[in-house]
């Protein structure tokens, strides 16, 4: 890790209001959070096809670079590999956030680097920047009920059950983010995979 380069972290979701609640724009809704909360704001990047929010995390934190590709989900990689050139930042500080179908709604996953389990943001991500091995919160939404498609499932508002929650849960997600950036991979897994 360099003191000198900011954790590049990436919501992964698909742009457009009708998708801004869907399972798959989780990513999106964890980057907001964390904007808001560092009174960061997103604007068009003036090279690549992402928003960003650039700042520090809290006065006198880490820098961050906030982005939120205004690609399609399976496009995303383009723009994070091109902003992580532009920023300079080793693929060890990008952090991508994501919905995880194999993990259960409520439940987070820390790990660095490993496969895409069929997340075709991750995948573009790891062809884009020549990598695995960056950091992947990975948010619960667990298997779709029944025969759905999950391809359906993703591209899905939360059920009414879900949404009673989802706010509590994207508040936890970013905490998760903020501990990695702060105290590192392993300190954020044993607090977030205990509980």
């Amino acid at each position: 890790m360099t003191d000198t380069a900011p954790w590049l972290v990436v919501g992964l979701g698909n742009p457009g209001p009708e998708y801004a609640r869907h399972r798959h724009n989780v990513g999106f809704m964890i980057a907001d959070l964390i904007a808001q909360r560092a009174g960061l704001r997103f604007s068009k990047h003036r090279r690549v096809a992402a928003d960003v929010a650039e700042g520090r995390l809290r006065v006198g934190g880490p820098r961050i670079v906030l982005v939120k590709p205004l690609t399609f989900m399976n496009l995303s990689g383009g723009p994070v590999a091109g902003l992580a050139q532009f920023y300079k930042v080793p693929v060890a500080q990008v952090i991508a956030v994501h919905d995880e179908l194999d993990v259960p709604y409520e439940q987070l996953r820390l790990k660095q680097g490993g496969g895409e389990g069929g997340h075709n943001g991750l995948r573009s991500m790891s062809s884009s920047l020549g990598s695995k091995d960056y950091v992947r919160v990975r948010f619960g939404i667990g298997r779709p009920p029944g025969r759905q498609n999950p391809a359906d499932f993703v591209l899905s508002d939360f059920s009414a059950v879900e949404r009673k929650e989802l706010d509590f849960f994207v508040d936890r997600a970013a905490d998760a983010v903020e501990m990695v950036i702060e105290r590192g991979l392993e300190p954020a897994q044993n607090q977030y995979h205990a509980s």
